[in-house]
């Protein structure tokens, strides 16, 4: 996971509430046995039209579909961002997509927990910010917004500055790119002299006859 820090990009407007993880990733694609390439199948229902051979048609009206938007490493949607099942994969495909942080009232707990773990910043802003930022990046999408994970602080250049909440320790992973992998081989030395003290003490102890 790499690390986050400071990220500065337009952002794609998504002003919808409720937004479930079966509408982030459908079901039909849990059935991948890779955990990579979910980019593509993100709001896969929304971004293409089923009505076409091969769904392969894109709506030319969804945001994610507009050529100005392309390349926004920065999602801001409604309230409830993330609700319905538990599934990582939404946060896979987020990630796989490009965005490196979502902007929204609130998130589902599940969601916001698989978010940090995928390296993903949620920023969670007021709803009043949170219109004010879907009407700035609607009108001009070449808007620009920062943000500072150090600071835990949203800002632009006409003025806007919000600061939002993040727990210390999800704040410390994403600063340093730490998933659960990385965690645990923070204490590799460790856990590798205890593997051998184990292994040592296992085969030397004395056999007990049937």
């Amino acid at each position: 996971m790499e690390p986050i820090n400071i990220i500065t990009s337009k952002a794609v407007p998504l002003p919808l509430p409720n937004i479930d993880t079966d509408q982030i990733i459908p079901k039909q694609f849990l059935k991948r046995i890779e955990r990579t390439g979910y980019g593509e199948f993100l709001f896969f229902d929304w971004r293409y039209d089923l009505d076409t051979p091969d769904h392969v048609e894109e709506r030319k009206d969804f945001v994610l579909n507009k050529p100005e938007y392309k390349g926004a490493e920065i999602l801001i949607a409604e309230k409830n961002f993330g609700c319905g099942s538990s599934r990582e994969h939404a946060a896979w495909a987020i990630n796989q997509y490009g965005f490196r942080a979502v902007i929204a009232p609130t998130f589902a707990d599940i969601f916001f927990s698989n978010a940090g773990k995928n390296g993903i910043v949620l920023a969670r802003l007021t709803e009043e910010e949170v219109q004010t930022l879907l009407e700035r990046c609607t009108k001009n999408p070449e808007h620009k917004l920062t943000i500072n994970l150090e600071a835990q602080t949203v800002t632009d250049d006409q003025g806007f500055s919000a600061h939002f909440d993040i727990d210390p320790f999800r704040k410390y992973c994403l600063l340093n790119g730490l998933d659960d992998i990385g965690l645990t081989l923070r204490h590799k030395d460790s856990l590798d002299k205890f593997e051998q003290t184990h292994d040592k003490d296992f085969w030397s102890a004395p056999k007990t006859a049937a």
